[in-house]
């Protein structure tokens, strides 16, 4: 039996298949279509997904169950003697909070170790590659928490939404708004940090909003992480619910922005996209955290 696993959720962007490469494991999150229970990656492919989500059917996140955590963290605990779960943050699911009081209970106290770093999208995806970084250098569970937490502020992700519909939808703009927006073009650009989602910007047209983005992950660089760049602990994060060439084009000149950079980019959850809809690109960055 090894010693130290690792568990998140599908708000990373990690795929099932993507987590038997790595040797983690994954947990599908669930939503509803229409009052129908689905979960990503296993029973739903993400054409159909949008397919529904663009048709009007009435959709809703959703947290676990506990009994659903119970039975990845007991099917983890038979490869391992403890394990680490990083969920996506908990200031916009309560599935985190809920997880950490599991864990304070038997048989999970000093088993099972819940990190809330405030993360979600890529940047999970990144803080689970550092946790398995740290415990090839062999960072103790509890070590491993401490060390993620500490980082929390350590990021930032930008993303641009192509349409006003699921914004309307979850009530964070008023209809009027959503149909005054469409009207006149606007693309808003959504500011996630230190686990909240706000409204960074309002921009006329797709290809201003990506030239916002892009412009302040490079004033970010410059400024908040320039510790971090000038050390090169800063990763460059991307991700996306449009198309796969609209994804490719973005990537791209991400890249022509931030020559030398690697890019680690993911698909936005189906969770997250309920609420982004489809076209959505994002830009970010997340610090190597910080060793004792």
């Amino acid at each position: 039996m090894k010693k130290i696993g690792v568990i998140t959720d599908s708000h990373s962007g990690i795929t099932q298949k993507q987590a038997e490469e790595l040797g983690i494991m994954v947990l599908p999150m669930p939503f509803y279509f229409d009052d129908t229970c689905y979960y990503e990656d296993v029973n739903l492919s993400r054409e159909e997904f949008f397919r529904k989500l663009d048709s009007g059917s009435e959709v809703s996140t959703s947290q676990p169950s506990p009994a659903e955590v119970m039975k990845l963290w007991d099917k983890g605990l038979e490869r391992y003697e403890q394990i680490l779960y990083i969920p996506i943050s908990s200031g916009l699911s309560g599935s985190c909070g809920a997880a950490l009081g599991l864990a304070q209970e038997e048989p999970y106290n000093g088993k099972i170790f819940v990190v809330d770093n405030g993360r979600v999208s890529t940047a999970l995806h990144r803080s689970v590659l550092d946790a398995l970084e740290l415990i090839e250098e062999g960072y103790t569970p509890p070590e491993i928490k401490e060390i993620l937490e500490a980082s929390r502020d350590k990021m930032v992700i930008y993303v641009g939404v192509e349409t006003l519909e699921h914004l309307k939808r979850g009530g964070r703009i008023s209809p009027a708004t959503a149909a005054l927006g469409t009207v006149l073009n606007i693309k808003p650009v959504l500011k996630f940090d230190v686990g909240t989602l706000d409204t960074f910007k309002k921009c006329h047209g797709t290809a201003r909003a990506k030239k916002a983005m892009i412009e302040a992950m490079q004033h970010d660089l410059e400024t908040t992480f320039r510790e971090w760049q000038e050390k090169g602990e800063v990763y460059l994060l991307a991700a996306s619910s449009a198309s796969e060439e609209a994804t490719e084009e973005w990537l791209k000149e991400i890249r022509e922005a931030f020559p030398g950079m690697e890019v680690l980019c993911d698909n936005l959850s189906m969770g997250v996209s309920c609420h982004i809809g489809q076209g959505g690109l994002g830009i970010g960055c997340s610090c190597r955290p910080g060793r004792p």
